[in-house]
């Protein structure tokens, strides 16, 4: 063999090794991918077979199969829950024949269900299950490809309910027999009513007694002083009481015009110990439903209402208690925070003080980032506690939530890190929300971070939002009015939280993170801002299931929601010294910054320290382009009514509210007229500086 041949042999070999290390690795890959197929089949078997047992209902699948009694003419149970012994009573029904399990009903059986299997249509029904004596509430669905021949069924018992009804039935037809009984033979409910406790009376349409129990008559006797009978006309007995006559008059008038009610009232006369009463009228009828009169059953109600009323008092005392608690570890928590904060700015400006006394100004820069890194966050933690405290300035806008998570996306897998898989599920249709953009976007933030950290092994995160109509039964439980809502909700696979966890977890300063891992202040400020804004927030979770964290947005009906604004950015050209700005706040410090900051961007700038004083340049013929002024003032005029009284001499003057806390009734529930705006302090230069420009450039056509 020449060397070309052999070359060429190498070639030949080279290129089936190639072929068969590319093979080898297609083999590897289906393996994997079918390992993987294989993982989430059985998790997913594993997460119905769960469900499947844990159900409180009971639940089987039945197949049919052709009998001796015709095609499709009996079924076999394929599969049960646990629950199915509980309602049905027969235990081990898997394998099972309904034909051996309950041969005498089973042709009813096989009737209603082989229905379902041949029509596809689900029933909702009630029937006795005679061979055990349970009543059963089912509902049937065919299991889909209708060639399965299956059936599933779900019920429960309602023994218990059946039994009860029929005996309420029961005991209704013998009251009703009793009470005719009484009409014919005119005894008018006589032993019934004598010896019982309550207080009984029936009228006629005259407010004449067709009769009166003891009980009744000496209570009567007690009240008012008078003893009545059979007979008497109760408003000609009440004569000289008018008011008592009156309050009598208006509640039977109401049972005899064929009303039924129940009533609590006080009754007695003056001088006489009054009482509570719960009174329970009806219109009486003959058996062709002609009505009669009215009759009354009366209770003294007076002790339990006052047991009530202790009761509420003590609760009240306990809810006292335990804000004070509250407020305990808020002011504990907040006083920690700030003295750490607070040494951090007052030493590094002791530190400058020194070294600009030295004449050593080539550290100072540090002493300077460390007091403005301090006060930054002491600034965030303001926000933070006034959050909580729902007090904090809102700037609410109709919001696209939908448009807001998209947008927060790609923020959201970067904070999380690639080991937490985030999926963000958005429903059509959204309905707008009137709420402040960007704290709802903070707000996201934080309920994210809080689920990554919950899972520190990796996991999935799930942001998911919908349209929400609440009933009257489903507000109640999340405290709110019933109506439409948007829910924006944070779902994670982590370790869960305990019931003490939950109850605690909207509490300031609480956390379960380690020492220095967290303020505490996360999930306090979520809760503050969105109840703030007319919401609530539920928390969802079990111990090792993963947490659900549920916002809850009132629908705003308005226009629908604008697109986001872009940041307003400082303009890069100096003002003209052409226009004149107010600056109207108490704090000295304050207008010396604002007005050394306007000035050097080329404002002329006015001061006044407080409402009527500023009122008083705002009412004279001075040029003022711009109001900036704190919403809290002295002198019995706060900012917002300063504006309101400018603007009836100046309607097109601008104004910037400037406020660290502000009541959201001060700034008009959280909606500003036009030309108004709100910018929190504490605020950087720069953001004033770019704030006041674009008004400016807004009220003038020019900057």
């Amino acid at each position: 063999m020449d060397s070309i041949e052999f070359e060429d042999l190498q070639r030949r070999l080279k290129a089936l090794e190639e072929e068969n290390a590319h093979l080898k690795a297609l083999g590897a890959a289906d393996q994997t991918l079918r390992r993987r197929a294989e993982s989430a089949l059985a998790e997913s078997e594993e997460r119905y077979r769960t469900l499947f047992n844990s159900i409180d209902e009971g639940f089987c699948i039945i197949e049919f199969f052709d009998g001796p009694h015709g095609p499709l003419s009996d079924y076999v149970h394929v599969e049960a829950n646990p629950a199915y012994t509980q309602h049905a009573g027969i235990p081990n029904v898997v394998g099972q024949k309904v034909r051996e399990m309950v041969p005498d009903e089973a042709d009813g059986w096989v009737e209603l269900y082989s229905d379902v299997l041949r029509t596809g249509r689900p029933i909702r029904f009630e029937r006795e299950l005679i061979a055990t004596g349970r009543h059963l509430e089912l509902a049937a669905f065919r299991v889909e490809p209708a060639s399965r021949k299956q059936v599933a069924v779900l019920f429960q018992d309602i023994t218990a309910r059946k039994r009860a009804e029929r005996e309420l039935q029961q005991l209704n037809e013998t009251l009703e027999a009793r009470v005719v009984a009484a009409l014919a033979e005119r005894k008018l409910m006589a032993d019934l009513v004598e010896g019982t406790d309550a207080f009984v009376q029936v009228v006629d349409p005259d407010f004449r007694w067709l009769a009166i129990n003891g009980a009744s008559a000496r209570e009567f006797h007690r009240i008012y002083g008078i003893l009545p009978k059979v007979g008497d006309n109760m408003l000609e007995l009440l004569e000289g009481q008018p008011e008592h006559r009156d309050a009598v008059r208006a509640l039977w008038s109401r049972a005899l015009a064929g009303e039924a009610f129940v009533e609590i009232a006080e009754f007695g006369a003056p001088g006489r110990a009054r009482r509570f009463y719960e009174m329970r009228f009806n219109c009486l009828r003959d058996g062709s439903g002609r009505p009669l009169g009215a009759y009354q059953f009366s209770y003294d109600v007076t002790d339990r209402l006052k047991e009530q009323e202790r009761l509420r008092e003590a609760e009240e005392a306990l809810r006292q208690s335990q804000k004070m608690e509250a407020v305990g570890q808020l002011t504990g928590g907040l006083a920690h925070d700030f003295n750490n904060l607070l040494t951090g700015i007052i030493g590094s400006l002791e530190l400058l003080q020194i070294r600009l006394g030295q004449g050593r100004i080539k550290d100072i820069d540090r002493y300077v980032t460390a007091a403005q890194g301090a006060a930054k966050r002491a600034a965030a933690l303001t926000h933070r506690l006034l959050a909580f405290s729902r007090r904090q300035t809102l700037d609410p806008k109709p919001t696209d939530v939908n448009r807001l998570v998209i947008g927060m996306e790609e923020l959201v897998r970067r904070t999380v890190g690639p080991e937490i898989a985030v999926e963000v599920v958005t429903s059509g249709g959204m309905w707008a929300t009137l709420i402040d953009a960007s704290q709802l976007e903070n707000a996201l933030l934080n309920l994210c971070l809080n689920a990554r950290d919950a899972m520190p092994e990796g996991g999935r995160l799930t942001i998911e939002t919908a349209n929400r109509w609440l009933d009257e039964h489903a507000a109640a439980e999340l405290d709110l009015s019933p109506g439409q809502y948007v829910s924006l909700c944070v779902t994670d696979t982590g370790a869960g939280m305990t019931p003490e966890v939950i109850a605690r977890a909207f509490d300031p300063f609480f956390t379960t993170k380690p020492i220095g891992q967290g303020t505490g202040l996360g999930l306090s400020m979520v809760y503050g801002f969105v109840r703030q804004s007319g919401g609530q927030v539920r928390i969802y979770s079990e111990v090792g299931q993963g947490t659900t964290m549920c916002l809850y947005l009132p629908r705003h009906y308005g226009k629908e929601a604008d697109k986001p604004s872009p940041p307003p950015t400082r303009n890069a050209v100096r003002s003209e010294a052409s226009h004149t700005i107010l600056i109207v706040d108490d704090e000295p410090s304050i207008r010396m910054l604002l007005t050394d900051a306007l000035e050097e961007i080329g404002f002329n700038v006015m001061e006044a320290h407080d409402g009527p004083s500023g009122l008083n340049i705002l009412q004279s013929d001075a040029r003022i382009d711009l109001l900036v002024t704190d919403v809290g003032l002295p002198g019995g005029m706060n900012g917002r009514q300063l504006a309101d009284a400018a603007r009836t001499t100046r309607p097109a003057l601008n104004v910037l509210f400037i406020t660290g806390y502000a009541e959201n009734a001060i700034i008009g529930n959280g909606q500003l007229a036009p030309g108004m705006q709100v910018l929190t302090k504490p605020f950087v230069v720069e953001a004033l500086a770019a704030r006041v420009l674009e008004m400016i450039k807004d009220g003038t056509g020019r900057t």
